[in-house]
């Protein structure tokens, strides 16, 4: 590309080149000037200033030197102590200011031959005065006044005062011609930063000609860009909404997936269900015994499906937490014997544990859940048999890997690693396999859910789980839950077995807007032992516990009309300090869970629940 200079076509990089080096050169020529005077200016200051400093402190020892003899004088005439009270302040400053002189002074020079004249001066002095004065204090004044009278003492300060003017005389030649040489300087300064910016200027001038020539030509240019860009633009919309549609086919597929696999499961247990109580109801009619199988199979079949909504609530991270924290080499250790048993006699299980390892803050039955899960569908893979080796150790996640995986935050991390020898899985089978309901098992073996619930408490936990794996040789499944500072809050020893029956004199109140779910609540605890109260909404039940102030528990649903049970808690605990608190909810995004964490004051038992879930649930908050 050339560029037109004066009526010449010249090549547009070296033009602009030579005109920006040029221009550098005169900049870098205007700044050293500016440097050099700054320094020179700089350097003659302190010079100014030294000189103003010297003549000061001469003026300050000449005045103090005067106001010694002044003293004196004083003294003699009147015989009068006061007057001698400024000669020591005198002699100090005077000292002072001769130090300062002398500090001033450069060795070998004018100026320290005259500070030693001045200090032999000052103490020749000094020695006059205090001679007089010891004289009259001895009541020789006549001898005093013959010292004071032999003009010795004049003469010293004739000489000090010669020097001083001599000094005076110098420092004003000196200040008059340091101004005289900073203006000079100014001057060279002003005509060199002149010449540099006319040079500029028409340099300056050269480019602008030289510059709008090219702006015509890219102008030209420009416009067959924009002419592209509008067309790459218009290509971009249409692909990005080609792609917002595959995104929205893709959700409406998982969703469709997700869909079809509740309805196919939940359809399922509900037949078993359903099925079992009729055939129970029927034979109860005819009086025909066999019922509790079918009891039995109902019971088992409302079991899977509870199990089936708290995977999905883990997967969609809406499972509530109650984390503590957690030695995850005790964790391995305290599960080893029941993996074992899990895995059967075929897989070799080994454990390595970590010295020196982190803490974690997570919840320990999730937390187990989840290495179970992996440790089966691991046991699952292996259909020879093999070995699972399941590693703990500290990890760092680094800044690189994280920009690698989005949902990281780098940082320190507990890891464990869960590794088989199975049959391993190709790249499509480790892109699905967190997902919810996908499973390579055949028909009745795997819900799909296992590795999704695993996902889902690790992301509520502020963990990461990866997976890395090769066919024919295994896979291992690492999953990390960040480290924690906190202390171990306490010993998570297997508790002892503990009495979970109900007391008739411990007074329950149940809260409950659905009628079904409170009557057979109120069942189940009567059942238990417990008396029991019951209301079906939140001033219902501030009204029963007015008329019945003895009530140990305070049973109430979260999600209610007109006030919530965590409303009802609050203010049923401020006129009752000592009232404890159960809630129960089928849903957890609630009040009493924050960020997937239930409040550490909260006591939940998830619907729907067991006997004796509830059995024991409500033991250990009466125990509390």
């Amino acid at each position: 590309m050339t560029v037109n200079v004066l009526g010449k076509r010249l090549p547009a990089t070296l033009t602009y080149g030579a005109a920006l080096a040029t221009v550098l050169l005169l900049l870098i020529l205007a700044v050293g000037a500016a440097f050099w005077q700054t320094n020179y200016s700089v350097d003659l200051n302190q010079e100014l200033r030294e000189s103003a400093d010297r003549r000061s402190s001469y003026r300050v020892f000449m005045q103090r030197m005067t106001d010694a003899e002044t003293a004196q004088r004083g003294y003699l005439i009147t015989g009068r102590e006061e007057y001698l009270d400024p000669l020591n302040g005198a002699r100090e400053e005077a000292e002072a200011a001769l130090e300062r002189i002398e500090a001033l002074a450069p060795p070998g020079s004018d100026y320290a031959s005259e500070a030693v004249q001045v200090r032999e001066l000052m103490h020749a002095k000094f020695e006059e005065l205090q001679l007089t004065i010891n004289l009259s204090r001895d009541g020789r004044t006549n001898e005093a006044r013959q010292v004071v009278g032999s003009d010795a003492g004049r003469q010293v300060m004739d000489d000090l005062r010669a020097i001083f003017e001599r000094v005076e005389a110098r420092e004003n030649a000196f200040l008059a011609d340091g101004l005289r040489r900073d203006d000079a300087a100014a001057a060279r300064l002003q005509w060199v930063i002149l010449l540099a910016g006319l040079l500029i200027i028409g340099v300056g001038g050269l480019l602008i000609i030289a510059v709008r020539g090219a702006m015509a030509e890219m102008r030209k240019a420009r416009d067959a860009a924009l002419d592209s860009e509008r067309r790459a633009v218009s290509e971009m919309a249409a692909r990005a909404q080609a792609e917002g549609q595959v995104r929205q086919l893709q959700k409406m597929e998982t969703i469709g997936q997700i869909t079809g696999g509740v309805a196919h499961d939940f359809n399922n247990m509900l037949a078993v269900i359903m099925s079992a109580l009729q055939l129970a109801k029927r034979r109860l009619e005819r009086g025909e015994p066999g019922v509790e199988s079918f009891i039995d199979a109902a019971v088992d079949g409302a079991k899977r499906a509870a199990s089936l909504t708290s995977r999905l609530l883990a997967f969609a991270r809406r499972q509530p937490l109650s984390p503590s924290v957690l030695d995850p080499n005790r964790v391995i250790g305290d599960m080893s014997e029941m993996l074992r048993r899990t895995l059967g006699e075929q897989v070799v299980l080994e454990t390595v544990a970590a010295g020196g390892l982190w803490r974690v803050n997570a919840d320990r039955g999730e937390l187990e859940q989840a290495i179970l899960n992996v440790c089966v569908n691991a046991r699952d893979a292996m259909a020879n048999g093999g070995k699972l080796t399941i590693e703990v150790s500290n990890a760092f996640l680094d800044e690189a890997y994280a920009a690698a995986n989005l949902d990281v935050k780098a940082g320190q991390y507990v890891m464990l690693a869960i590794t088989d020898t199975g049959a391993g899985m190709d790249a499509e089978t480790k892109r699905q396999a967190f997902e919810p309901f996908f499973t390579t098992k055949e028909i009745g073996r795997g819900t799909g859910l296992g590795l999704s619930q695993v996902h889902g408490f690790l992301k509520q936990s502020g963990g990461h789980a990866a997976i890395y794996s090769e066919l024919g040789v295994g896979t291992s499944v690492k999953l990390y839950l960040p480290r924690t500072q906190l202390e171990l809050s306490a010993d998570d020893a297997t508790p002892t077995a503990v009495d979970v029956s109900g007391d008739p004199g411990t007074l329950i109140l149940v809260v409950e807007d659905e009628d079904r779910v409170r009557s057979l609540s109120v069942a189940s605890l009567r059942d238990l032992g417990y008396t029991v109260l019951h209301a079906s909404s939140g001033p219902e039940a501030l009204r029963v516990l007015d008329a019945n102030p003895g009530v140990s528990l305070l049973f109430t649903d979260v999600i209610m009309p007109k006030m919530t049970g965590k409303v009802l808690a609050d203010e049923a605990r401020t006129r009752w300090p000592h009232l404890k608190v159960l809630y129960t909810t089928g849903y957890t995004q609630n009040a009493i869970v924050h960020n997937g964490v239930l409040d550490a004051d909260a006591r939940l038992i998830l619907k729907p629940y067991s006997l004796n879930d509830l059995a024991r649930k409500v033991r250990a908050v009466l125990d509390e």
